[in-house]
């Protein structure tokens, strides 16, 4: 992983809905667009606009948190938590390397 990937994961989780719509996704891969939405209203009931949602679901998925697959015309969303864990070993090894655990 580089450090340009690196700064890419932890950009995406440094925003608190983001981190949301990333729980809901490992609790439910394959979600569309309107059911992330309407999952945030029942969540929080405020309603993020599906605009606001499309911006953080591309700065998940430009980060490879997330992945996309088709079903026809709907887009699915599913959780790829291979660079989240890649992104944690990276920054754990290289500030923990050498000090006592």
């Amino acid at each position: 992983m580089t450090e340009d990937e690196l700064d890419r994961v932890f950009k995406a989780l440094g925003d608190p809905t983001r981190r949301r719509i990333v729980d809901r996704l490992r609790e439910r891969p394959d979600q569309s667009l309107f059911e992330i939405c309407a999952l945030s209203f029942a969540e929080s009931g405020t309603a993020l606009s599906r605009q606001a949602i499309t911006q953080h679901l591309d700065t998940l998925e430009k980060a490879g948190i997330v992945r996309i697959r088709w079903s026809g015309r709907t887009k699915l969303h599913s959780l790829d938590p291979g660079p989240l864990r890649a992104a944690a070993e990276l920054w754990l090894r290289k500030h923990l390397d050498g000090e006592d655990r």
